[in-house]
């Protein structure tokens, strides 16, 4: 009997071949955290350990909220930069040019690797399964104690596979068939389960399309979400790589599932989430012409350069209706918009460009809304209260989606708009 990525991936991890529901205990390859270093640098001083076991393998990047948006924020900030320097950890990324969102940056600086083991202190961790990665967030006091000890332990999770086959149409993107994934799903539909993505139609995405996908493998209740790693994963990681000891792996053809779908791209046409749960999908032609106060761009879902290239699409030559808001998820990629001319297209347009960060995703600033205030975002949750007032509301879509919107001040359908 074959195994799944899982098996694989944390087989090679514990040193010894595991099947699912076991229990093993392993030594995660980086351990990823943001804003919240602080308090579980905190809940690490309670446990009485004087040093991290590994340095080298502690992860900081500020994102949640950079520049600090408040005291509270800045003590945060303090208290990372102070326990990084006292432990001489040396992959710390500050409020400076060169950082960004936590997943888009801890890509770019090549720790996402096939085969490996990665924590992190935020649910989105699921990201890196773009490489090959086993990556899932824990909270907060298991990090404190996988820093301590060097291990952590996990319930070997069961499989989930969705074979992928096609192309998509024109103007239909990745966000627009993960939020279909998402509502035929649910959000518990996959709850502690090892997401797979299987097919031609994987294959045929670029990284940012498959960084999407696995993204929101969380909101489907998934421990981990992975695209099997190939020759682009190869060529992205390539003189970035943190580590040499990786390894490409992936599921044996005759591995065991606890459950399966199909999707063929060509019928996947533009989709929301609909307030305020990431599954209340609906069409986009269902949802024409509801009022929106803001539109916004960015995230570690899609605030990369192929989603900007998108937006800029659309808006290039017009004038948004409503404020719209442009984060770049990096500044790698905010430098990248701004030498190929996209961001001036886009400040032509009307739209705001902050600085990289998670801003408004999680309310923290930089575009919180006030109630009775309707959104539509490339982000990943739009709960209540997720973008500042409970009495808020939050639609989900791609950036084609999302500019469309911004054009008329109402939701829209991105294929009309480029028709025009």
């Amino acid at each position: 009997m074959g195994r799944t990525f899982a098996e694989k991936a944390l087989g090679r991890a514990a040193g010894h071949p595991v099947s699912a529901n076991e229990v093993v205990t392993v030594e995660p390859d980086f351990c990823m955290s943001h804003d919240n270093t602080g308090p579980i640098s905190r809940t690490f001083n309670k446990i009485g350990v004087k040093k991290v076991w590994k340095p080298e393998r502690i992860v900081v990047i500020l994102d949640h909220g950079v520049p600090a948006p408040s005291s509270d924020h800045a003590v945060n900030h303090k208290e990372a930069r102070e326990f990084m320097h006292n432990q001489r950890a040396p992959h710390f990324y500050d409020v400076a040019s060169s950082g960004g969102v936590c997943h888009q940056k801890f890509c770019e600086e090549g720790f996402a690797l096939p085969g490996q083991i990665v924590i992190g202190s935020d649910s989105h961790t699921c990201t890196y399964g773009a490489f090959g990665t086993f990556a899932t967030g824990i909270g907060r006091t298991e990090m404190a104690a996988a820093w301590a000890t060097g291990a952590i332990w996990f319930k070997v999770p069961e499989s989930f596979r969705i074979d992928v086959t096609g192309r998509f149409n024109e103007n239909v993107t990745a966000k627009d068939f993960i939020l279909k994934v998402m509502g035929d799903v649910k959000s518990d539909g996959a709850d502690y389960m090892s997401v797979e993505f299987h097919g031609d139609g994987i294959s045929g995405m670029s990284i940012a399309e498959r960084m999407t996908l696995c993204n929101l493998g969380i909101e489907m209740g998934a421990k981990n979400a992975v695209c099997e790693p190939d020759q682009r994963v190869l060529d992205f990681i390539k003189g970035r790589e943190k580590s040499n000891d990786w390894e490409i792996l992936w599921a044996d053809s005759d591995a065991v599932y606890a459950r399966e779908l199909s999707y063929d791209l060509s019928s996947i046409v533009p989709g929301v989430a609909k307030p305020h749960t990431v599954d209340n999908y609906a069409l986009v032609e269902s949802e024409r012409g509801v009022h929106i106060d803001q539109a916004f761009i960015g995230t570690c879902t899609n605030g990369r350069l192929e989603d900007l290239h998108a937006a800029a699409g659309i808006l290039k030559g017009h004038k948004v209706a409503v404020r719209t808001i442009v984060i770049p998820a990096s500044w790698e990629v905010y430098r990248a918009a701004l030498h190929d001319g996209t961001l001036e297209t886009l400040i032509d347009a009307g739209c705001i460009i902050c600085n990289s960060g998670c801003g408004p995703c999680l309310g923290a600033h930089m575009g919180t809304l006030a109630p009775g205030e309707t959104c539509i975002s490339t982000a990943n949750r739009n709960f209540k209260g997720r973008m500042g007032d409970k009495e808020s509301f939050i639609y989900l879509a791609s950036p084609l989606t999302v500019a469309a919107s911004a054009l008329k001040g109402e939701i829209s359908d991105p294929r009309e708009a480029l028709k025009g």
